[in-house]
């Protein structure tokens, strides 16, 4: 149900796409930019991106979906506006990125739609996922890495990272504990659905284990680094 990246490429020499996903705080960031040092270090070009976001047309609606009151937008506004981000995000960056051989790793993609609006925000997931059909196809990442974390834990991280950052990107951040409940438990959900594609480790490990957990992973999935 929740498939593998599809791309119909004359090349045969395409990147790979990973994706970072979990709750709040879990560390995913971080983890993205080690994991592009360590492909660096073997040769492999990568680029950084993230949702909402990663295109100069997502980035403005970024603005719109994790800014503001938690109740400034319905589950289901929030799903279309992510989805206009995720189709230009996906046109204008990830796909011609693949299509040269260059690897991308996003912090988040569909999946966190799925768990975001769908599991933990009362949409349907069949209903997610036929939008997802319609805007992208079967595009789905050739592995997800999810940072599972105890909420508590991942909102006191995110907390901090706000406040020394004075970030506003906070609109999440701000549900009830409830709701952050939920989410970890749609990206285990998930992780059931899809166990080839989908990868937990313990957020709470040192970054350092965590890193090496998350190559170790991707050393073993992809053929050509072994």
């Amino acid at each position: 149900m929740f498939g593998e990246l599809v791309i119909n490429l004359k090349n045969a020499k395409v990147g790979r796409f990973i994706t970072f996903e979990g709750g709040e705080g879990g560390g995913k960031s971080t983890q993205t930019r080690l994991l592009q040092d360590a492909l660096a270090s073997i040769g492999i070009e990568s680029i950084l991106t993230r949702e909402p976001g990663g295109s100069v047309g997502a980035e403005e609606i970024r603005e719109l979906i994790v800014t503001g009151s938690p109740d400034r937008w319905d589950p289901l506004t929030e799903l279309c506006l992510l989805y206009a981000a995720r189709r230009d995000h996906w046109l204008k960056v990830i796909k011609p990125k693949l299509e040269h051989g260059i690897w991308v790793i996003s912090d988040r993609f569909a999946d966190s739609s799925i768990v975001y609006q769908g599991y933990a925000g009362d949409i349907d997931i069949d209903t997610v996922l036929n939008i997802h059909n319609v805007v992208l196809g079967e595009v789905w990442p050739d592995l997800t890495i999810v940072l599972d974390l105890p909420p508590e834990l991942g909102l006191e991280r995110s907390y901090k990272r706000d406040t020394a950052n004075n970030s506003k990107d906070t609109r999440f951040e701000k549900r009830e504990l409830h709701f952050h409940n939920l989410l970890r438990e749609g990206f285990q959900y998930l992780h059931s659905k899809s166990p080839d594609r989908i990868c937990v480790i313990d957020g709470t490990k040192n970054i350092k284990e965590v890193e090496m957990e998350v190559f170790s992973i991707i050393k073993k999935r992809f053929v050509e680094l072994m």
